[in-house]
C-alpha cells in the first residue's frame, strides 16, 4: 500500500466523521425546540407551590384560594361536620377513594381526606368532577356540604360525591401543614 492510498482513507474517514457529526448536531438542534416547549412555563412553575395563611379562618368556614389556575377550598369544620362526615356509611358512597394525592389508594374514609387527624381541616379542588363546574359551599346541598347548581351535583362535609352526576369525590391535593398557621399546597 502506498503512503497516497493510506492518507487517502484517513482524509475520507475524517469527512465521514465530520459529517456525521455534523449531522447530529444539526438534528439535535432541531429536535430540542420541540422537546423544550413541552415543558411548564416559567409561570407554572412558579406557581407549583404556594403558602397559604389559615391565620385567619374560623371555625365553620372555608378561603378559596386560586392554585394552578383552579380553585382551591380550604375548611375548617365545624365538630358538627366532622361527625357527620366521619358517621358515613362508605359502601353508600358512589366513588369509594379518597382522591387524595397524598394517599393514592386509600379509601374515602373521612379520616383520609382530611389534612390532621382530628379531621378539622379539609383542603380539596374546588372543581365539580362532573364538568368542571365551581360547587356552592358552607353548607350548600342536601349533604351539608357543596352543591354543583350546574347539573346537581351533591357533595357531603368530607367533599365525597352522594348524589347527582359526578362520577368522583372532589380531589384533595398534595398538601401539608407547614406550621400552625401556615399550609404548603404543592
Amino acid at each position: 500500500m502506498s503512503h497516497a492510498e493510506d492518507n487517502a482513507g484517513t482524509r475520507r474517514d475524517f469527512l465521514y466523521y465530520a459529517t456525521a457529526g455534523a449531522g447530529a448536531v444539526a438534528t439535535g438542534a432541531a429536535v430540542w425546540p420541540l422537546v423544550n416547549q413541552m415543558n411548564p412555563s416559567a409561570d407554572v412553575q412558579a406557581l407549583s407551590s404556594i403558602f397559604v395563611d389559615v391565620s385567619g379562618v374560623e371555625v365553620g368556614t372555608q378561603l378559596t384560594v386560586k392554585w394552578l389556575g383552579k380553585p382551591v377550598f380550604i375548611r375548617r369544620r365545624t365538630p358538627e361536620e366532622i361527625e357527620a362526615a366521619r358517621n358515613t356509611d362508605l359502601a353508600a358512597l358512589p366513588d369509594p377513594l379518597a382522591d387524595n394525592a397524598n394517599k393514592p389508594d386509600a379509601d374515602a374514609s373521612d379520616e383520609n381526606r382530611t389534612l390532621d387527624e382530628a379531621g378539622e381541616w379539609l383542603v380539596m379542588m374546588g372543581v365539580c368532577t362532573h364538568l368542571g363546574c365551581v360547587p356552592l359551599g358552607d353548607g350548600a346541598g342536601e349533604f351539608g356540604g357543596w352543591f354543583c347548581p350546574c347539573h346537581g351535583s351533591h357533595y357531603d362535609t368530607s367533599g365525597r360525591i352522594r348524589k347527582g352526576p359526578a362520577p368522583r369525590n372532589l380531589p384533595v391535593p398534595v398538601a401539608a401543614f407547614e406550621d400552625e398557621s401556615t399550609i404548603k399546597l404543592g
